[in-house]
Formats: structure tokens, C-alpha cells, sequence
């Protein structure tokens, strides 16, 4: 699939969020769960800063796509929230979250899905759970994604995805591989499939 992406700009107001012109896709997670390196995956292209440095992602980043490869329309906009569950961020930082990030999960019309990022490599975490007790509250469709799954072995891929979909309370967890790109076409189906129902 040949598509092109460009950076639309960042929010950290709910009044200055830009006006929907196509389905948009939240990506959520923990910081250091590996969400810059999955949007690069997932797109084919340096859409995310990859940083060693957790939480350096503190605005609410928005990208718009086009199917077709051409810059002039947008056929979908990918929203890049911040990582949640970073001690070392400043509580001044972490207060001002709610201020846009809630309403935008809670208001948004144009929302159509959000990837919900854990790590395949460790237990499920009370934030991951919170988020989606938020989100079911919200009435928020959602897909969970394992991320970093060539980084331990299939069997015990299989084990985590299972007990992460046990505590979470899910039916089903995406394995994904930045690296490898496994599970790139699935999550492409999931994102095509809730932002283009009719098609």
C-alpha cells in the first residue's frame, strides 16, 4: 500500500484541535511501549520520533494520510497521544494531560478507533487497564495490540498475549513487531475496516 502522510500539528489545547475532515485513529499507550517505532512501522515512513528517553511525546500529535499516495486530501488522520504512566514527568506536566487529552477521547467526533499499545514483554499493568475502563466508559471502539513480539518466543508470545487478554478483559490482542512488521496487515484491516465500514 502506497501511502502518503504529513504532519497536520500539535495540541495542547482542546480549543485548537483541528477540524475533523476524515475518520481519525488514536494510537495510546504507556510510554516506552514502543508507539513511535509501531506508526513508523505501520506507515512506512520516519512519522514518530523514536527516542531512548520515555515521554518525550507531551502534545497530542496529528497526522493526516492518503490511501492513494497523494498529499492534496486526507482519507484518514492518525492521532499520536502522549504516554501515559512516566514517573519522571513533571506533575505540572501530567495535570495539564486531562485538560485536552480527556475531551478529545471523551468529544471527539471523528474518533473512529483507538490502538490501545501494551508490552508483550511484561504483566498487564493497572494504567493499560484503567485506559480501557476509561474508553469503555467513553464508548470508544478499541483494538489492543501486544507490541515488541519478536522479542520473546512464540510459545511465550502466545502465554502473554493470553494473560494480557485475561486481565484486561479482551477477546482478542494483536501481536505486533515493529522490527519484523508482523501484524502490520492486521492492524491495517482494523483500521480500514472501523474508518471505512460502507467500503
Amino acid at each position: 500500500m502506497r501511502v502518503h502522510v504529513q504532519f497536520v500539528g500539535s495540541v495542547l489545547d482542546a480549543r485548537h484541535f483541528p477540524p475533523n475532515v476524515a475518520p481519525e485513529v488514536a494510537f495510546l499507550g504507556r510510554s516506552n511501549v514502543g508507539k513511535s517505532s509501531l506508526l513508523n512501522s505501520l506507515t512506512g515512513t520516519k512519522l514518530a520520533y523514536v527516542s531512548s528517553t520515555p515521554g518525550r511525546t507531551q502534545a497530542i500529535n496529528f497526522f493526516s494520510m492518503s490511501y492513494d499516495g497523494k498529499p492534496d486530501h486526507a482519507d484518514l488522520m492518525l492521532v499520536d497521544l502522549p504516554g501515559y504512566g512516566y514517573a519522571k514527568l513533571s506533575k505540572s506536566t501530567r495535570s495539564e494531560w486531562p485538560k485536552f487529552i480527556d475531551p478529545y477521547l471523551k468529544k471527539r467526533q471523528g474518533l473512529v478507533l483507538c490502538i490501545v499499545l501494551v508490552d508483550s514483554n511484561i504483566p498487564p499493568q493497572a494504567n493499560d487497564e484503567k485506559l480501557l475502563h476509561f474508553l469503555r466508559a467513553a464508548g470508544r471502539t478499541f483494538v489492543v495490540v501486544a507490541t515488541k513480539a519478536d522479542r520473546i518466543s512464540k510459545s511465550e508470545l502466545n502465554k502473554s498475549v493470553r494473560t494480557l487478554a485475561g486481565k484486561l478483559g479482551v477477546h482478542e490482542i494483536l501481536p505486533y513487531s515493529a522490527k519484523t512488521h508482523a501484524g502490520r496487515k492486521e492492524l491495517w484491516h482494523a483500521i480500514r475496516a472501523a474508518s471505512r465500514p460502507n467500503a
